[in-house]
């Protein structure tokens, strides 16, 4: 009989505390040298900080950590680094100005005589590819490649750091289904070659996919840790959420308030698009949003979708077509200012990048939509602005006591509330929602995406593109598949019967969509 391997890493009652405010408290683990340990829990739970612990990027306040059985140094990512333990993060590290094999070899070239040794350096990076299966040759300037690319550079090195421990931080988040496939692929590879590897994640089927072992955390402690096959995707919701996750995962799994069909096909039109050209990517789309709907959009990265909303939301002034709101004609927009007049508001995909001023709170984020709501002779009342701002964001989840905070201290969800909070206080005619569930945890995705099914049952409109197919199927009353810049399906989801086959085929099989 085989004895079960010892860990690589152990975790003894890791806490952490900030002032008075505990984020992590007496969290034990244990990592097994070739499995897959995932992380989850909502958005605050306890997840990163956790993993910033493992990987020396923070000093927990109690507990330790051993790697092999030698403590690990705190508040060190270098010396976490030098024992084993290696973080892919979601904002990765790449130097976009150097070709790929230099990120890869970026710190530690191989060298002779004191001169990087270019021949010794292309064979190395050679290698590390064809071992991986990644499909690049290392000359590639690594700001043109795309993200899914980009984060496999980042695993290249640390594979060549001969890594005892892999730390994943959101990996799947920013990446297609395709991309998702061979990221996973690549995660059991690694584990194959003896590397402990810990995934955090809220895509609940990629975790219940990949993993060996899955650990739950909630409101700042470890409730439990278990092998994946003794979870079903219920009791994961459940553990994370409490006693009121199984309605919640009930209403996931089962559909969420999908349009009424009659009402749906006879409701009038709030958005009509003919003939939108986007010079090199959109030949000439036409679409429309009725009242009551939630509109998805689907498809592969490079097919249009993001470019479609943005050129909606007047981000892109070489756009044109013609543009119809609530029934009446609408010059196409120039700007998002004139997207807002028209009643058009973009959720962007970048949240920090582009939705948010991360120096403001939450507060001031919210309202600042619509200043006029909130002034007097010019000024702004601030306790009114704060009253609006709560209600807004408790809409979508938004804790009051998060809305007095800059926005760049919160966490991805609960920025994503805060984004999405501005346009309720704005109310639109129309949502354009670029990734709206992206990095939220299931219980925050459900509090969001319920309330823009109230917010369309209020007469306004949604267009969601989301990546994530579970996401459209659930969610989307209609689902628009798009392929180089076409719109190549329109797929009838009211009944909650189109599956994620279906969405695929569209997206692939383009010659037979334009034929027919």
């Amino acid at each position: 009989m085989l004895e079960d391997p010892e860990p690589i890493l152990e975790a003894h009652g890791v806490g952490m505390t900030y002032g008075s405010v505990t984020v992590l408290s007496g969290a034990s683990m244990s990592l097994i040298p070739g499995r897959i340990h995932a992380l989850v829990g909502q958005n605050g739970a306890g997840k990163s900080t956790m993993l910033g612990a493992l990987a020396g990027r923070i000093t927990p306040t109690a507990g330790r950590i051993t790697v092999a059985g030698t403590a690990l140094g705190s508040g060190d990512p270098r010396t976490a680094r030098a024992a084993g333990v290696v973080a892919v993060y979601q904002e990765l590290t790449i130097l976009p100005a150097m070709n790929a094999r230099d990120n890869v070899l970026l710190g530690d070239p191989p060298r002779r005589c004191g001169v990087i040794d270019r021949s010794r350096a292309r064979r190395e990076f050679a290698e590390l590819a064809e071992r991986l299966g990644v499909e690049l040759t290392g000359g590639e300037p690594a700001g043109e490649l795309c993200v899914a690319q980009q984060q496999m550079l980042e695993i290249m090195r640390a594979a060549r750091s001969h890594a005892k421990v892999l730390l994943l931080d959101e990996p799947t988040a920013s990446l297609a289904a395709t991309e998702r496939v061979a990221l996973l692929s690549l995660m059991r590879r690694l584990a194959a070659d003896g590397i402990a590897l810990v995934f955090v994640s809220h895509n609940l089927d990629e975790v219940l996919d990949v993993s060996d072992d899955i650990t739950v955390f909630r409101n700042g402690r470890l409730v439990t840790s278990r092998p994946t096959a003794a979870w079903t995707k219920p009791d994961l919701v459940e553990a994370m959420l409490g006693s009121s996750g199984r309605a919640l995962a009930a209403a996931l799994l089962d559909g969420h308030g999908a349009a009424d069909e009659t009402a749906a096909s006879t409701a009038e039109a709030v958005l009509t698009v003919d003939d939108l050209c986007v010079p090199g990517v959109l030949p000439g789309v036409c679409l429309q949003v009725r009242a009551g709907e939630i509109v998805g959009i689907g498809g592969l990265v490079g097919s249009g979708r993001t470019t479609l909303l943005r050129a909606l939301a007047g981000d892109l002034p070489r756009a044109s077509g013609r543009l119809s709101i609530g029934g009446a004609h609408r010059s196409w927009p120039r700007s998002p200012r004139a997207a807002l007049r028209a009643g058009l508001a973009l959720v962007p995909e970048e949240r920090k990048r582009d939705g948010l001023v991360l120096g403001q709170d939450a507060v001031e984020n919210i309202t600042l939509s619509n200043l006029r709501a909130v002034a007097r002779a010019g000024w702004i009342r601030r306790r009114y602005a704060r009253a609006l701002a709560v209600e807004h964001g408790r809409a979508f989840g938004l804790p009051e006591e998060m809305v007095d905070r800059p926005v760049g201290a919160l966490s991805g969800g609960n920025q994503q509330k805060v984004v999405l909070a501005r346009w309720m206080h704005r109310r639109p005619r129309v949502l354009l929602a670029d990734e709206p569930g992206r990095g939220i945890d299931i219980g925050a995705k459900a509090q969001i995406l319920g309330t823009l099914r109230d917010f369309v049952d209020a007469g306004g409109g949604v267009l969601m593109v989301s990546s994530e197919h579970e996401e459209l199927l659930t969610f989307a009353d209609r689902i628009l598949v798009m392929a180089a810049g076409r719109i190549v399906a329109d797929l009838d989801n009211r009944a909650r019967t189109v599956t994620e086959h279906d969405i695929l085929t569209a997206a692939f099989d383009i010659p037979h969509q334009e034929a027919s």
